[in-house]
């Protein structure tokens, strides 16, 4: 089993490209404080990424920059250039995501920027592992980036049937290769579950996981399985994911009966069983104390806030 795409395919993606800017020098560029992660490509000259905590982040062409939590930041060629609020800009008529801004010279540097929203029921389970701001520059951020990112361009510069839906789809496929990157960047030790499914040992592991969570795992049966004496397994788990391996198994439960929860009219008696608990009372405890709330009112909230989307 593919344990991202096991993830991945649980998750409500959503997103778009927001703006394709030419940027003439001097120009600067604020930005507000948004529910959900904003991604950053220059394609062409250099620009700074400023935010309220942190050193300054220079970046140069082919760079490309997620701030996950949607922190509040400035991108500018000149600090001294007053911010303009994006949020202002208005796009032209039949240049969806074309926007010239900055000074009179000709565009020294272009950038487009857009978000990623993921959802629940996984929404931590994807994004609680990747750094405030991730920074993919080339090589590391490869072919793959670039040519999604340019048919995004060309996508979004006219108007044409279905091209919301287009621009959706193709930031998820965009979300996928920002996390390839990512993952094939980190070094052992990093990036809780992502990071470690590389590893010889823990990746089995979290693949056994997640094709049987119903089953009731034990360290001494997955270190047999994968080739680790109990403890050795079980020290290995811990630093690798971040957590125990009885934590993490709870954790995958949850988020296999959220899904079922949300996409089917199951009994929840029968969810429990799906996910390996004996009875309803017991699952629906360890249910609350996950999402802080019961199961089926987890259901009708989700169910409620779709209809009203």
């Amino acid at each position: 089993m593919d344990v991202l795409a096991d993830v991945l395919d649980r998750v409500r993606f959503g997103g778009t490209l927001l703006f394709h800017f030419e940027l003439g020098h001097p120009w600067s560029l604020a930005l507000p404080k948004r529910p959900y992660a904003l991604f950053h490509y220059l394609s062409k000259g250099a620009a700074t990424l400023s935010l309220e905590q942190g050193e300054d982040l220079h970046m140069s062409a082919g760079d490309f920059v997620v701030i996950t939590s949607g922190e509040q930041h400035l991108l500018y060629s000149d600090r001294l250039t007053k911010p303009f609020p994006l949020m202002n800009l208005e796009r032209p008529p039949g240049r969806l995501g074309v926007v010239r801004h900055g000074g009179n010279s000709e565009p020294t540097a272009k950038m487009i920027c857009g978000n990623f929203t993921v959802s629940q029921p996984l929404r931590s389970s994807v994004l609680e592992f990747l750094p405030p701001v991730l920074l993919l520059r080339p090589p590391t951020n490869g072919e793959g980036l670039d040519a999604i990112l340019k048919r995004m361009v060309s996508e979004s510069a006219l108007a044409r049937p279905g091209q919301d839906i287009a621009l959706s789809r193709l930031t998820e496929v965009l979300f996928v290769e920002v996390l390839r990157s990512w993952i094939t960047s980190l070094r052992p030790g990093e990036g809780g579950w992502l990071g470690a499914m590389g590893d010889p040992h823990i990746g089995p592991a979290l693949q056994l996981i997640h094709e049987r969570p119903e089953r009731p795992w034990t360290l001494q049966e997955l270190g047999n399985r994968v080739g680790l004496g109990r403890s050795a397994f079980s020290a290995r788990f811990t630093k690798l994911v971040g957590q125990p391996m009885q934590r993490y198994l709870i954790a995958r439960r949850m988020a296999e009966a959220a899904f079922l929860l949300e996409s089917s009219d199951e009994a929840i008696a029968r969810i429990a069983s799906r996910v390996g608990y004996e009875t309803s009372a017991a699952f629906s405890k360890l249910f609350h104390r996950h999402y802080g709330l019961s199961p089926g009112r987890y259901r009708a909230t989700r169910r409620k806030t779709d209809s009203e989307s």
